[in-house]
């Protein structure tokens, strides 16, 4: 079965750590709307928000701060300026936090604010003005699986490496991180959307074939260890692992288990691996909230589509 890794209770004030320093921060409150973001529409890609970021006092964007420590703003051991521009919920998002995470690196997250785009964001993604961006030593990066091999490229000496060192193994990753977000990611949200029940069981025959096709990638790539990536979370594990809370929120919108333990084992013991990790643990969403939200914004989009 899934492990559910739900948010803090209380999000604006509850405290969490840096898997590797240990070292504790607040996370800030928690917008009711983009503290619970649903891909859907063109969002099984990136998440295209209309935001701003998140700030008690509504300070300026270059003092909008969500995580501190101890008083002062997080850094990177060797000093380094780095920042990350996104909503908790993402899975894009969750992606880029999973990979700080592993390296290790002491990181400031600023929460954008559903409704409108902050200076910030589009200072710093002018071309998509999307989430996620990770501004590193004032230099922004964007798109969330180009931001996954950068943080693997600046901090390659700490361990674990993300992508394999094998050019092949290299491609083969890539090759099925593509999928996922090209193919397998719009059957998931479509499962759930879809207009018409043609519509739907199409895309849940999708999603079974995907994951048919993903148990077998698994076989291949984890060359019989626990992670796609061999003895750690890997390249591929972030870029399929970080939609498990909204696949989670699916199965409960839909009334469908995609994940079957008879039908994909290894992947179904590869999910309770991959959400023990302290790399990843406390990042996906809550269940219940994802599905709550899911429902009121199915319910907005309709309330403004145009009369026919």
């Amino acid at each position: 079965m899934m492990a559910s890794l739900a948010p803090p209770s209380n999000p604006s004030r509850s405290l969490a750590t840096n898997p590797r320093t240990k070292a504790p921060f607040q996370i800030a409150k928690t917008h009711p709307i983009s503290g619970l973001l649903l891909p859907i529409g063109s969002m099984h890609r990136e998440l295209k928000l209309s935001s701003s970021i998140t700030s008690e006092k509504r300070l300026p964007t270059a003092q909008a701060v969500s995580e501190r420590v101890e008083g002062g703003t997080r850094m990177t051991r060797g000093g380094e300026d780095v920042k990350l521009l996104g909503v908790w919920a993402s899975p894009f998002v969750i992606r880029t936090r999973i990979a700080l995470n592993l390296k290790g690196v002491d990181y400031e997250f600023l929460e954008e604010v559903f409704g409108v785009k902050s200076e910030l964001l589009l200072e710093s993604n002018p071309v998509y003005k999307k989430i996620p961006v990770l501004i590193h030593e004032g230099k922004p990066v964007c798109e969330s699986m180009i931001i996954v091999q950068y943080i693997d490229d600046v901090w390659a000496a700490t361990p674990p490496a993300i992508l394999p060192a094998d050019p092949y193994d290299r491609a083969l990753h890539r090759f099925w991180a593509h999928y996922v977000d090209d193919k397998w990611f719009p059957s998931v949200f479509a499962s759930s959307r879809a207009q018409t029940e043609e519509a739907r069981a199409e895309a849940v025959e999708q999603v079974f074939a995907g994951l048919k096709l993903l148990e077998e990638a698994f076989q291949k790539c984890s060359k019989g260890k626990g992670f796609f990536g061999g003895d750690t979370i890997g390249f591929l594990d972030i870029a399929l692992g970080c939609s498990l809370g909204w696949l989670k929120a699916t199965e409960k919108m839909t009334g469908i288990k995609f994940l079957d333990e008879a039908k994909t084992p290894l992947l179904a013991q590869w999910v309770e691996r991959f959400c023990a990790n302290d790399a990843v643990r406390g990042l996906m969403p809550e269940t219940d909230k994802l599905v709550e939200f899911a429902k009121m914004l199915q319910a907005k989009l309709k309330t403004a589509a145009p009369a026919k």
